[in-house]
């Protein structure tokens, strides 16, 4: 069983055969979650994207992995938890950068965005059990609004990932078939919603509402009501 909080300070951390992926941008004020200002501001917009990535990062900490692998734009900050493994994203689009991030990995690697804070160890554990890559050459984790939140290869192929469109509403099928079309064996996580506008980033804190992006987004609604 996947545990559901991080080891405590100085614990061991749960290992696995695969490598966890991390893409994400550092929250800057006016470079991060552009569609929430309006209503949020650029910098509430930033706090909101710090928290959403720490949460994030919280639950990759609790899930088996052999390295845990931030990929970041630009630099760490008070956000980052001991334990997560920091390194550059590389020039180009965000093909071009996803299929860096595995191309720097040996073995199974699983990569997720920074968009999802209610992401769960049960939302990846079917990839992450002792079976996970049995007969399996992917997962594919669909986002709702047609992207994908979660992509696990087996045998990481950076070619499977360049030339995809990102950011429209077919990114996922694209994917997804690019996957199909090599042959691969393909298997599903659950469908989870990305947080791109306000109403995303309420109904998102309500399905993971014990978490830093929650506690943010109620913190910052207060203060508007005043």
């Amino acid at each position: 069983m996947i545990p559901s909080v991080p080891a405590s300070p100085g614990a061991p951390l749960p290992c696995g055969p695969t490598t966890l992926l991390v893409i994400a941008k550092e929250p800057v004020p006016g470079r991060v979650k552009t569609r929430l200002t309006p209503p949020f501001s650029a910098e509430e917009a930033a706090e909101l994207a710090a928290a959403s990535l720490s949460d994030t990062l919280l639950t990759v900490l609790c899930l088996p992995a052999v390295r845990r692998v931030l990929v970041l734009e630009g630099g760490p900050g008070p956000w980052l938890p001991p334990g997560i493994e920091v390194v550059p994203q590389c020039s180009g689009g965000l093909d071009e950068r996803i299929a860096a991030a595995f191309a720097g990995c040996d073995g199974p690697a699983l990569l997720i965005g920074m968009d999802t804070p209610q992401v769960a160890p049960v939302h990846l554990a079917p990839a992450l059990a002792p079976d996970g890559w049995e007969r399996c050459d992917a997962w594919f984790g669909e986002a709702e609004d047609g992207g994908f939140w979660a992509l696990g290869l087996a045998s990481p192929d950076p070619g499977l990932l360049r030339g995809v469109p990102m950011s429209v509403p077919g990114t996922g099928a694209v994917q997804r078939a690019r996957l199909l079309d090599a042959g691969l064996t393909v298997r599903e996580l659950p469908r989870l919603r990305d947080v791109d506008t306000a109403e995303d980033a309420v109904r998102v804190a309500g399905l993971a509402p014990h978490g830093r992006f929650a506690a943010t987004l109620d913190r910052l609604n207060r203060a508007a009501a005043r």
